[in-house]
Formats: C-alpha cells, sequence, structure tokens
C-alpha cells in the first residue's frame, strides 16, 4: 500500500492571475530559455572524482573509524543504541523462532483471529504454512522479525510525536517539512549513513527502516488526534478531567480506529525497505532476492518476492480488519491464545510439501527471451534514441545556473515563490556537491519513465473509473503490485532488457503505475455526480464529458498522482544502479560497497535528497480548482 502525502494547498501564479496571464508568461520563459541553452550550452560536464564534498565526507568517514571506540558521542550514544537495537531485534527473532513452525503459524492464526476474526485468522495460518511450502521459512522469520523490530519502535517514537503534533501547533509545523523531506527519500539514500553509523548488520537496517516508517506514523496519528469530535472532549473537560485523562480516555480511545491504519501503513513501509537493507549485510528475504538478481535468476526472485507479498498481505488485511472492529473478549480470546500456546508445545515437525515457482517462472522467461528479442530491442532502441538521449543531451550541456534559473520559474508559475525557493536551492545545492552530470543523467531516466507512467497510469485509471468489473478485477493485481519489493521489478526487466538505463525505466514504470492508477481512478470517481449528469444531460460525448467535465474537475488527484509516480519513479530509478543504470544510483551502490568511493556515494545520496526535493516542489499534491 502506498501512503499519500498532503500538505496545505498551495496558490500558483495561474490561480492568482488567471491562465492566460501564466500561459503568456509561460511562452516568454520558454522562448527566453531556449535562446539562453543556445547561447551558453556547454560540453557535459566531466565526471569529477576529487569534489569537495567527496573530500568531506570521506574525512568525516575517517573521523568516526578512528573515534567510534573513544569518543563520548560514540561510547554513549551510538554504541548503546546500536547495542539496544540489536538486543530489540535478537529478542524479537528468539521469541518468534523459539515457538517453532507450529507454534509461530498457531499464534498467527490465534492472534489474528482475536484482532480480526476467524476469516483472517485463516488467512494468517495459510500466508504462514506458505512461506514453509515455498521452502522460505528461516528467511521469512528473519524478515519478520526486523519488521516487527522496526514497527514496534516507530509505534513508540512516532504515536508521542504525532499527538504532539497535533496538540501543540508550533511542533506539528515545525517537523512537517522534516517529514516531507523523509518521505521522498528513495530508500537507497538511508543506506550509507547508516553503515557509517551503525556498521553493516541487523540494527543498521532496523534504524534506516525506522527512519523510513516513522513519518507515516506521525502524521497518521497527528490526523486522528487532530480528528476527535471537538464535543466530546469539551463534555469531558467539562466534567473536570486532565490533559492527561482526556488524553488516555477520549482522545486515544476515539482515534483508535486510525492509530489502527498508521500501524498498518507503518507495516508496509517498513517491510518494503527490510528487503532493501539487504544490501547492507540484513538477513531475510532480500539476501534472496540479491542473490538471484546477481544471477539473472528471476524464477528464484518470483518465489521470494511472492513471500513478501503474502506476508504483506497477511499483516495489511488483519490490521486493516482490526481498525474496523474492536478484539473479541477476553473470554473468548484467553481460551483461544491457550490453545494457540499449547499447539506450541507440541512436537509436531516442519515436514511441509515443498513447491517453487522457479522453474516455470525460468522458461517463461527463457521463452520470452527467445521470442520477443526482436521487440524488446526494438522498444529499448527507440526509447532511448527518440526521448532519453536527447533529453540526456540537453540536461548535462545546460550550465547549472541557467538550468536553476529554469527550475525557479517553473516552480513560480507551478507551485508559488516557496516552491520556487527551495526547489532552486535543490538545483543549486546539486551543483555544489559535484555530480551535476549524474544528476542531470538521473533526472533524464527519471522524467522519461514519469511520462510514460503517467502515460499509461492515467490510461488505465480512466477506463477502472469507467468500467467497475474492470476495476474489480484489477485490483488485487494493483494490491499484489504495490507490495512487492522494489528488486523484484529488476528481474523481469533485466531478462527482457538487458543492463541498461532502459531497464531500470522499465521496472519504474511497473512499480510506480499502481498508485498512479488508484489515484487517477478515485479522482475521476470523485466528481460529483449531478455534475456528471447534467453534463450528460446536455449531450456530451464520453469523450467530451473526460476532457471538459472530469479530468478538468478531477485535477487535485491527477496533481497528486504525477508527484506520487515521479517520487516512486525517482526511488526505482536510483535502485536500478543495480542493473547498469549508472548516474547516482551507481555511486550510492558504490559508496556503501566499496571503502574508497565513500564520499562520492554519501554526496550521491544527498544529491538525490535535493533531486527528489525538487521534483517535489514542483509538483503540488493539492491544488484549488
Amino acid at each position: 500500500m502506498t501512503a499519500v502525502l498532503t500538505r496545505a494547498p498551495v496558490r500558483s501564479l495561474e490561480q492568482q492571475r488567471g491562465p492566460w496571464l501564466t500561459r503568456t508568461i509561460a511562452l516568454v520563459l520558454i522562448a527566453a530559455a531556449t535562446v539562453a541553452y543556445l547561447v551558453f550550452r556547454g560540453e557535459p560536464a566531466a565526471e569529477n572524482t576529487d569534489a569537495a564534498a567527496f573530500r568531506l565526507f570521506t574525512d568525516v568517514r575517517d573521523w568516526v573509524d578512528e573515534n567510534r571506540d573513544t569518543h563520548p558521542a560514540f561510547l554513549f550514544g551510538m554504541n548503546y543504541l546500536r547495542l539496544g537495537v540489536r538486543l530489540l531485534t535478537e529478542s524479537v527473532s528468539a521469541a518468534l523462532t523459539g515457538l517453532g513452525f507450529a507454534g509461530l503459524v498457531a499464534v498467527a492464526g490465534a492472534v489474528s483471529f482475536v484482532l480480526a476474526g476467524w476469516r483472517y485468522a485463516l488467512l494468517a495460518v495459510a500466508g504462514f504454512l506458505s512461506f514453509a511450502v515455498l521452502g522460505l521459512w528461516t528467511e521469512s522469520v528473519a524478515t519478520l522479525s526486523l519488521t516487527l523490530s522496526a514497527v514496534l519502535l516507530s509505534v513508540l517514537i512516532g504515536v508521542p510525536l504525532g499527538v504532539l503534533a497535533a496538540r501543540v501547533r508550533w511542533f506539528g509545523a515545525a517537523i512537517r517539512p522534516v517529514l516531507d523531506v523523509m518521505q521522498i527519500l528513495p530508500a537507497f539514500a538511508y543506506l550509507a549513513p547508516m553503515t557509517l553509523l551503525f556498521l553493516i548488520g541487523s540494527p543498521a537496517a532496523v534504524v534506516a527502516t525506522l527512519i523510513y516508517a516513522v513519518p507515516v506514523t506521525i502524521r497518521i496519528t497527528e490526523l486522528g488526534i487532530a480528528g476527535v469530535s471537538p464535543t466530546a472532549v469539551e463534555a469531558a473537560a467539562a466534567q473536570g478531567s486532565t490533559r492527561w485523562q482526556l488524553l488516555v480516555k477520549v482522545r486515544l480511545p476515539m482515534a483508535r480506529p486510525v492509530l489502527v491504519l498508521a500501524v498498518n501503513q507503518t507495516i508496509m513501509m517498513a517491510l518494503s525497505m527490510v528487503v532493501v537493507t539487504a544490501l547492507i549485510d540484513a538477513p531475510g528475504l532480500g539476501e534472496n532476492i540479491i542473490r538471484a538478481l546477481e544471477r539473472v535468476n528471476v524464477g528464484a526472485a518470483f518465489d521470494a518476492g511472492l513471500a513478501i507479498v503474502i506476508m504483506a498481505v497477511v499483516l495489511d488485511r488483519v490490521t486493516t480488519a482490526a481498525s474496523r472492529r474492536s478484539p473479541i473478549g477476553w473470554r473468548v480470546s484467553v481460551p483461544v491464545l491457550a490453545a494457540a500456546a499449547v499447539v506450541a508445545l507440541l512436537p509436531i515437525g516442519d515436514a511441509v510439501p515443498r513447491w517453487s515457482a522457479a522453474e516455470p517462472v525460468n522458461e517463461i522467461t527463457a521463452w520470452v527471451e527467445l521470442h520477443w528479442y526482436d521487440a524488446t530491442e526494438w522498444l529499448r532502441n527507440t526509447v532511448s534514441t527518440v526521448l532519453l538521449n536527447p533529453l540526456e543531451t540537453v540536461l548535462t550541456t545546460t550550465p547549472w545556473w541557467l538550468f536553476t534559473l529554469v527550475v525557479v520559474a517553473i516552480g513560480f508559475l507551478a507551485a508559488g515563490w516557496r516552491a520556487a525557493l527551495i526547489a532552486g536551492a535543490a538545483s543549486a545545492g546539486i551543483a555544489g556537491l559535484g555530480l551535476w552530470a549524474h544528476a542531470m543523467q538521473t533526472l533524464a531516466t527519471v522524467l522519461v519513465g514519469t511520462a510514460l507512467t503517467l502515460l499509461i497510469g492515467a490510461w488505465a485509471g480512466v477506463l477502472c473509473a469507467r468500467h467497475d468489473r474492470l476495476a474489480t478485477a484489477v485490483r488485487p493485481l494493483l494490491d499484489a503490485a504495490q507490495t512487492m519489493p522494489s528488486f523484484v521489478y529488476l528481474l523481469p526487466a533485466v531478462a527482457l532488457f538487458g543492463a541498461s538505463r532502459f531497464t531500470a525505466i522499465v521496472a519504474a514504470v511497473i512499480f510506480a503505475v499502481p498508485p498512479v492508477v488508484r489515484l487517477v481512478e478515485r479522482g475521476i470517481r470523485d466528481v460529483p455526480s449531478p455534475v456528471v449528469e447534467a453534463a450528460v444531460s446536455s449531450g456530451s460525448t464520453p469523450r467530451q464529458l473526460l476532457w471538459k467535465v472530469q479530468l478538468p474537475l478531477a485535477r487535485p488527484g491527477l496533481l497528486l498522482a504525477a508527484n506520487q509516480g515521479i517520487v516512486m519513479v525517482l526511488g526505482m530509478v536510483v535502485v536500478g544502479g543495480l542493473v547498469g543504470a549508472g548516474a547516482l544510483g551507481y555511486d550510492v551502490v558504490a559508496g556503501f560497497s566499496q571503502r574508497e568511493d565513500f564520499g562520492r556515494g554519501l554526496a550521491a545520496g544527498f544529491a538525490i535528497v535535493l533531486l527528489g526535493i525538487l521534483l517535489d516542489r514542483l509538483t503540488p499534491r493539492k491544488a484549488e480548482v
């Protein structure tokens, strides 16, 4: 599932001055930018191997290595934090593995029964049994341990901060930009700093996952607490309740459904990040996917990806159902949990039939590679020649200062002066890091991937909005696509198109299309029925209804779809550095895998952050119609 970000509406120039003036200014700026480019364009910047930022970050790495065992900040701070996280992770892992195969399946079913009912208990039992059937029981339990550890920390930290943000206005306003940045960062950007501070392994993985997931916890908790009925709060206050009593006995109980939703979304975010942390030696299913990626074994990756999807579906469905109902009373739950404990003590072996999709999936992949080679080569060469290469040439030959001015102008027209200044500062920051050429190469790939994503996603979203049966049929596919880890998409793309930038684009499109489809469909469906009926009664054709009524009124949803599409494509394109996409993604991978490239890799991580901020600010999530 995708956590949707929200922020206050912004007023663009079009909303302030009208569309005619905006279009005129836009045409003038396009002409001026074109002339300036023709005058000032130069050769693509040469690769910088010794930028000041690289040296700075390398010096920071060396200082940390030298002082890790002596400096108080590490002796009494980072080291204790790392040990504490390791202790938590090992405790959770020991608890899960100590239950044994039968015990863990029984406990999962019992807890699901108490929280969500018997249907979801059966789903949980079937899901956990499937891990053993796929031959991935140990890896699945390791992934579940890391996920639960990160979720527990996210809830312990995020819920109090969310409550504070809802109750203290200045605090909520202060952390909102921080949460925005944390949520637009691609997962890769967290890895290099985590290895610097916490070394490789489970502690770094859990902390990286915590940072990635906790913004969702904070935001949804804030939303839930702020949405509690003021009448109920005033009634309790009138009866003499203290602030603590109001929180514990009124606000938190009334916000319970939203708080459970916060846990649900945190689990989904954590599960997707835990898989990525296999790159920094985190155990679990991510290791299987990385090994399959190294060997281009699509079938093996499919098995591991299927296990992750099943785990995500079980956790998602159980927690979603729990948010809609109250837990079963203790008179029923105690016997059920006791029965699960008894099952855990029984000497039941874990001998279950094994099944793997690896061989049939690999056979299908080989057939597609053989029979679709001409088509895939034509598609890759056409997109690269017609779209990617010309756009990359324009971006890499544009001086950084001219690009920054264009970004500021676009930001001002699209989202207002504040967004324009932030985007311009991000552009200048990328130039200052010494990775301008690689950043522009990454941007070209992102823009092409986003264009294809929006084209496919908007078309599919409109079809789903118009045909209920189609929407119902594709919903399970969208659910599975949104829970599949990003690494899994690289395998079929590599098998079909080889290692190249286009491979990253294909994987990014597959990864980002599902949320775009959902948001476009939702936007079209939210158009008021009376407006649609009035247009139909006036003689509008289906095409006129779509282009002149539904799409203009669905503009806020379409802008949100564009924003989410850009952010998700950026994240996937960076992951594409593993399969030949090069640019910033490769720099990040080299940074945490090769000691001599650490400074460059950390600088690339910050460049990705700035690129994400730039793209995010140029596509406002909300707009007034």
